[in-house]
């Protein structure tokens, strides 16, 4: 099995895979956007955080492509969740790119915000999206030393879903993948020539323990995307999606529930009304 068939199951709902000659233009588009985005911003390069996962690391091959690597600095930032494994490959893909990076232990960081509200420390996700922010906060601590602009690595995916942290690893300034579901991302990078391993492995955020993307959401990517192409992004109904698809009735809810409760995250935050114009 090729690498470029490997990025879909085969018992997939939805094909989404782009042609080769869209991979080629979506290569060239994402490429100068990035150049325009580093332009219009007058900075000297870029900053992205690497986890060792698919995203980051696509993100970081693209930058490659499109800044040169001498433009591109890395930050590679483990806590006490983050599996050694991941924080290898992180090193893994800067190495192989030849970019400037730097291994942050954000752990005491971390620990001061859970000692100053130890009622807290023991909410999962509050403090697991303390690890995201902190992470946030280096990303710009760096850009803003060195003129560069923070690359975020989110794909539409989870942007739709608002699988990410508000304020977190959202908190950037732009999207260079944000319009490509997880399993064009997949495809991308195989395109792109990041290692089939890394291509295929199990997406976590690592906001703790064991935790995976998939197990958290309800449901396999592979899904997600489909029933987000066809009935959130798409015309279908949740009738017609089913029988498209071959899904469950459950599983359309599911991605509503994650759509529909996840808006505030993709909206500015609310202000009132002016009284007086």
């Amino acid at each position: 099995m090729t690498t470029n068939q490997a990025v879909l199951r085969e018992d997939a709902p939805l094909d989404l895979r782009l042609s080769d000659a869209e991979l080629e233009s979506t290569t060239e588009h994402l490429t100068a956007f990035l150049e325009g985005v580093v332009d219009d911003a007058g900075a000297d390069g870029a900053v992205l955080g690497l986890s060792g996962g698919i995203d980051s690391t696509t993100v970081a091959y693209l930058a490659v492509e499109a800044l040169g690597a001498e433009h591109v600095h890395g930050l590679v930032m483990p806590s006490v969740v983050n599996t050694e494994d991941n924080m290898s490959d992180a090193e893994w893909v800067a190495q192989e790119l030849g970019i400037e990076y730097d291994v942050v232990e954000i752990q005491p960081i971390a620990e001061s915000f859970f000692d100053a509200i130890p009622e807290a420390a023991d909410d999962r996700t509050a403090a697991g999206n303390v690890y995201v922010r902190t992470r946030a906060v280096l990303n710009y601590f760096v850009a803003n030393y060195e003129n560069k602009v923070v690359l975020g690595t989110g794909n539409r995916s989870e942007a739709m879903t608002g699988y990410f942290t508000k304020y977190g690893d959202q908190a950037v300034d732009c999207n260079p993948i944000g319009n490509l579901y997880k399993q064009q991302v997949r495809q991308l990078a195989a395109h792109l020539g990041v290692p089939e391993e890394l291509v295929t492995k199990t997406p976590s955020a690592e906001m703790w323990s064991g935790q995976t993307d998939e197990e958290e959401m309800g449901l396999d990517y592979d899904t997600l995307d489909a029933v987000l192409a066809l009935h959130i992004d798409g015309p279908l109904s949740t009738a017609a999606t089913v029988r498209q698809l071959d899904v469950t009735e459950a599983q359309v809810e599911r991605v509503v529930e994650l759509y529909e409760e996840s808006v505030h995250k993709r909206s500015m935050p609310p202000a009132p009304e002016p009284l007086y114009r």
